[in-house]
């Protein structure tokens, strides 16, 4: 709270930018966790389902089941009468709309972490420049104490920054390999409910 009260105005703009980046990590990670299931059990559980032809009880499966993956699924055993050519197309077309969902609001926390540090240096050259503008009126007059006070304040907005970039930087690295794993899964399992789904058909 003193580096807000003592540091300026820009301090606090890094400050806000700051608590923006670190909400965006956070709804990001909760959304990521909910969406990322494990698939290989999800589809065995599928599978079986299906090897019993209840197909009500597959789809309720899906819809009970949050994230991409399901819904991916699902959609394939609606169209599992479609053609393997077909499904894929529809099951392709599913998954890229998807992405867009999944990196929502994702590209934000790297350009938090690229302007804050520039925010910081922009705190940092105002401080200073009021720091010479004393030290132009008062020479070699001026008092240690407030020379160090106003330098302090000049350093803690580059510090400020650096620590925002820091974290979000950090942050988005952590999301996007999260990001990454359930895109894989959406491959695996739009591979995997073909195949399934394909077998079953050539066996009716």
């Amino acid at each position: 709270m003193r580096l807000l009260l003592e540091g300026g105005f820009v301090v606090w703009i890094i400050f806000i930018i700051g608590g923006i980046g670190l909400v965006l990590m956070l709804e990001r990670f909760l959304f990521y966790h909910r969406a990322q299931i494990n698939s290989t059990e999800f589809l065995n559980g599928v599978r079986n389902v299906l090897k019993r032809d209840n197909i009500v009880e597959a789809i309720s499966i899906c819809d009970a089941t949050p994230g991409p993956v399901p819904h991916i699924v699902k959609t394939a055993i609606l169209n599992r009468d479609r053609s393997p050519e077909q499904l894929k197309e529809i099951i392709h077309e599913t998954s890229l709309s998807e992405i867009p969902h999944l990196e929502s609001r994702l590209n934000i926390i790297p350009v938090i972490a690229q302007i804050a540090p520039l925010l910081g240096l922009f705190g940092t050259v105002i401080g200073v420049i009021e720091l010479f503008n004393i030290v132009q009126h008062q020479g070699f007059f001026i008092h240690p104490g407030l020379f160090a006070e106003k330098l302090w304040k000049a350093l803690v907005s580059t510090a400020m920054g650096l620590g925002v970039a820091i974290v979000c930087y950090a942050g988005h690295s952590v999301l996007t390999i999260s990001l990454n794993n359930i895109i894989a899964d959406m491959e695996k399992a739009a591979i995997e409910i073909i195949n399934i789904l394909t077998d079953k058909n050539k066996n009716q």
